[in-house]
C-alpha cells in the first residue's frame, strides 16, 4: 500500500475543498494516485473540478508587452528558484524586455527567442547567463506567446505572477482592461464552449455519469443529470458564460460585451508555475526519521 503523506492530503484538500479525512481515505483507496483520488471525490462528494491555473508551483514573473497601436503583443514566463529573486528589479526588467523582442522578432520557439538580440546588442540567452552569474540563482524562459490582434489587444498583469492578453474588437480601452482583469481572476479555459478541448469535456461527462449513476434514478433522468452537469461545467469555464467579476453576479461577460457592441476574438492566460509540480519537503518527517536513525 502506498504511503499517504500529509502533504499529499493537503494538496488534495486544496484541489477539492473537502475535509482532510475524506481526502486521506480517497488517496488510500486509489493507492496514492492524486488524479484518481480527485476524480473519486468528485464522484462521491460532488467536488468541483480543481483549477490548475490557480495553483502556483514555481517562482518567477510574467513579462508583457503590447505595441502602441495595440495590434500586436507578447507575453513570456520567466522562472527562477525563489520568490526573493522574482521581486528583483533586474529580473523583472529582463522579463519585460524579452516580451518586447518576442513581439518584434517572431521567434519560432524558446530556443529561437534565446538567440534574438536585446536593445543592448547582446542575445537574450547571454543576458540570462549574465543574470544567473550576477544574482546567483538559476533562471529560465519557460514559455511565451505572440498575438496579432483581429481587433485590439488589451493586457493585465496581476502582481507579477498572472498575465493576460485579450483580443477585443469594439468597445473602448476600459472594456478591454476589464475583460483582461476578469480573465486573470476567473481563469476561463476558452472564450466559449467551442474552444474547450474535446477530451476535457469527455472527462467531465465521465465524472458526471458516474456521479449520476449513484443516484439510483431511471436512465432517462440520469441522462438529463449528466447533460445538465456538463452544461454547468462549460458555463463555469468559458469566458462569455461567466458572471462578470465587477458586476452584480447576474450580468455575464457575454451581456457586457454585447452591450458594448464588441467581440472577443481570443485570449491567452499565463500563471507562473502552472502545471509544474513543486517539490514539497516534509521537515517534520525528516527530523523524525533522523531521530529514529
Amino acid at each position: 500500500m502506498a504511503e499517504i503523506s500529509a502533504s499529499m492530503v493537503m494538496d488534495l484538500r486544496q484541489r477539492t475543498g473537502l475535509g482532510m479525512m475524506e481526502c486521506k481515505k480517497a488517496l488510500a483507496e486509489v493507492g496514492g494516485d492524486m488524479a484518481k483520488a480527485e476524480d473519486l471525490l468528485r464522484i462521491k462528494s460532488g467536488a468541483k473540478a480543481s483549477k490548475a491555473a490557480g495553483r502556483v508551483a514555481a517562482e518567477g514573473v510574467i513579462g508583457l508587452w503590447v505595441a502602441p497601436d495595440a495590434k500586436s503583443g507578447a507575453m513570456v514566463e520567466v522562472n527562477c528558484e525563489t520568490d526573493f529573486v522574482a521581486r528583483n528589479d533586474d529580473f523583472k526588467a529582463f522579463a519585460a524586455e524579452v516580451a518586447q523582442v518576442a513581439a518584434r522578432d517572431h521567434p519560432a520557439d524558446v530556443a529561437a527567442l534565446g538567440a534574438t538580440k536585446l536593445a543592448s546588442g547582446e542575445t537574450v540567452e547571454a543576458r540570462r547567463v549574465a543574470l544567473v552569474q550576477k544574482i546567483g540563482e538559476n533562471m529560465s524562459i519557460r514559455r511565451f506567446v505572440r498575438r496579432e490582434a483581429a481587433g485590439a489587444l488589451a493586457s493585465y498583469v496581476h502582481g507579477v505572477k498572472i498575465g493576460v492578453l485579450v483580443d477585443v474588437a469594439g468597445g473602448d480601452a476600459q472594456l478591454g482592461r476589464d475583460l483582461a482583469m476578469h480573465i486573470a481572476a476567473s481563469k476561463p479555459m476558452a472564450v466559449d464552449k467551442s474552444g474547450v478541448a474535446a477530451d476535457v469535456v469527455a472527462h467531465e461527462r465521465t465524472i458526471a455519469a458516474a456521479r449520476a449513476a449513484e443516484s439510483g434514478k431511471p436512465a432517462n433522468i440520469v441522462e438529463k443529470m449528466v447533460d445538465g452537469a456538463v452544461a454547468k461545467f462549460l458555463a463555469e469555464v468559458t469566458l462569455l458564460a461567466q458572471p462578470f467579476v465587477k458586476g452584480d453576479g447576474k450580468q455575464t461577460v457575454e451581456h457586457l460585451v454585447k452591450a458594448a457592441g464588441a467581440t472577443v476574438h481570443g485570449f491567452t492566460l499565463f500563471v507562473v508555475g502552472e502545471g509544474i509540480e513543486k517539490r514539497k519537503d516534509d521537515f517534520a518527517a525528516e527530523v523524525a526519521a533522523m531521530a529514529k536513525a
